[in-house]
Order: structure tokens, then sequence, then C-alpha cells
């Protein structure tokens, strides 16, 4: 697995981790007692800890978030409170609900920052230490967050550059499926500026898998020359490969992010690679980082972006990510 130096010094941090917890998706959950499965917890003053995300339903990545975040709640003696929608208008009142709560935390994801920035400034004032992870990274210290825990997102898009020049590949069409998220831009943007050959941008409506997979058969019955599909999540690269395989295509699937059925799909060979950001990692070093901060006034990072990713991963690294994936932390 190629890794960035940056997200190379990160993968020490995976060892903080226990393996086995189980991943939860939905669109509001709550945490059981801490350290029920995973042995004693600290015996710090419980705190409670708000994750609020733009996640659509279905998306499997935040089922991987929340895992790590879970597994370092019930580690710090933290009540961990999950909420998400896609929309930023009700995102942002996802927010106002846990200012409401009085929680001790929030992380909070800027994916759609004009729609949150204000209610996420509102909570620092508040005295709610916040925490970004994953998106908008850019806007993390103009809202007055402790830190951003993600990868960036224009050096993402540009490691997948490399990787296809290294491929030889001539045309691509990177797929954005969140029309107006930034970080999903930045990443197609990234793409361009290091890619040789020609990009062209596609917006599906990801929460509609079949419209998604009709829109990029579509594509690729009309453009021959496209020899490879850049999807920007783990979902929707099942749904490319199933457009491939209808259009008739011989285009490469390649992805963001990384899942079971991604790692499933490198092994088939149906799709050539992947980038993985590790989103346990994000979910465990956010909370992680509120509880060090609560207890300690600890800051990762001294306030700076904390990088777990990019990491390019193919079917040779398989064998290594089987058992993770399985248990829903990779």
């Amino acid at each position: 697995m190629r890794t960035t130096r940056t997200a190379a010094a990160l993968l020490a941090a995976l060892t903080l981790a226990v393996a086995g917890c189980s991943s939860s998706g939905g669109k509001h959950s709550e945490d059981g007692p801490a350290g029920k499965d995973s042995g004693r917890s600290a015996t710090t003053p419980r705190l409670k800890i708000a994750m609020v995300t733009h996640s659509g339903q279905g998306d499997t990545f935040w089922d991987i978030v929340q895992s790590g975040a879970k597994q370092a709640a019930a580690k710090d003696n933290v009540q961990f409170l999950y909420s998400a929608d896609e929309e930023g208008k009700e995102q942002a009142q996802l927010v106002q609900a846990a200012i409401d709560k009085k929680v001790d935390g929030i992380v909070v994801t800027l994916a759609k920052p004009d729609a949150v920035r204000a209610v996420v400034k509102k909570a620092v004032a508040a005295g709610i230490p916040v925490v970004t992870i994953n998106s908008g990274a850019q806007y993390s210290k103009e809202v007055g967050a402790l830190g951003h825990i993600g990868q960036d997102e224009s050096v993402a898009g540009r490691a997948v550059g490399d990787e296809l020049n290294a491929r030889g590949r001539k045309k691509a069409l990177c797929v954005i499926h969140e029309q107006g998220n930034v970080s999903l831009e930045d990443r197609c943007a990234g793409v361009k500026k290091t890619f040789k050959g020609t990009v062209e941008n596609l917006n599906v409506d990801g929460t509609n898998t079949p419209a998604t997979a009709s829109s990029i058969e579509a594509k690729l019955q009309a453009d021959k020359d496209i020899d490879t599909v850049v999807t920007l999540g783990a979902p929707i690269a099942d749904a490319a490969v199933k457009a491939k395989g209808d259009a008739g295509s011989k285009a490469e699937v390649d992805t963001f992010d990384l899942n079971a059925a991604v790692v499933r799909s490198l092994k088939a060979k149906d799709v050539g690679f992947a980038v993985d950001q590790q989103p346990y990692l994000q979910g465990y070093l956010a909370v992680d980082e509120l509880w060090l901060y609560r207890t300690n006034l600890n800051v990762l990072g001294g306030g700076r972006p904390v990088l777990t990713g990019p990491a390019i991963v193919t079917g040779k690294d398989v064998p290594a990510l089987e058992k993770y994936t399985a248990r829903g932390t990779r």
C-alpha cells in the first residue's frame, strides 16, 4: 500500500484501535454503556460528544467512521451521539440540537460550509469545542474548530491523477454523487491537475443507485474513448461496475474510499484501485481528540490538519485488509 508520508505516519495510530466493534447505520444513533464490550473505560468524568455529518442514506463509509468513534467513546467513558443529513440546512439544525443538549464536544463535517458555518461558530461561542472531519478542511480554522482530521482532497485527487498516468489511461469520467459537496469537487479538480489525459465530470444523484448506474452507462455508451470511471465514494463504485458491464465498456473502474464491497471488487479485479482515507481512524481520532482536550487540554497536530490519507490500495493489498473489512473497521 502506497501512502503519502503524512498518511504513513498516522498508520501507526491504528494500533490504538481495538478491532472487533460492529458498524451501525442510520441517521441517528446513540451508543450503549461505555466499555460494555471493550474492557475497562477511562476513569475521567462521563462526557457527551455529538457527531453530525452530511451522510446520505446507505453510505457505508459513515458506518466505518462511527465504528471508530464508538470504539474511542467506549475507551474514553464518552456517551456518543450520532446524527446526519445530506442537506446542509438540516445538518445545521442537527448541530443546533447538539448545542441544545449541552454536549461536551461536537464532531462535524463541512461538506456544505455555507449552510453550517454559522451554527458551528455558535457552538464554539457557547464554549463547546469542535473538531471537523472528512470535509471542508479549509474552513475548519475559520469556524473556530480545534483542528481537522481527514485527507487533503486536492492532494488525494492529484494522487489519483498520477496513478492514472502510471496506468496509461487517456480519458476519465469523474462521477460526482452529491452536487455542491466541496470535497467531491476538490477531488475531481485534483485529478485534473495531474492527469495528462482528459477528465470529464458527471453529476449524479448518489442516493438513487439505479439512476446513477443508468447515467454512467449512458455516458459510456455515448463516448467509447472513456477508459476510466473514477467514482468518489465506495457505494458508487458498485453502480459503476454494473454500468460498465451493461454498456459493454472496457473502461477501468477506480474509486475513492474503501469498504468491504470495494475490497471484494479489488480481489475480483472489477475495480483497479481505491483511495483509502481511513474513515475508522477519522472517527476514532475525532472523539479521542475531544476527550483529550476536555481532560487535559491536548490538541492533536497543534491545531493543524491531521491527515489520514490518501493511500492507494490495489488487489495485492486485499489479503491484508479482508479480516478488517469483515469487522467493519476498514
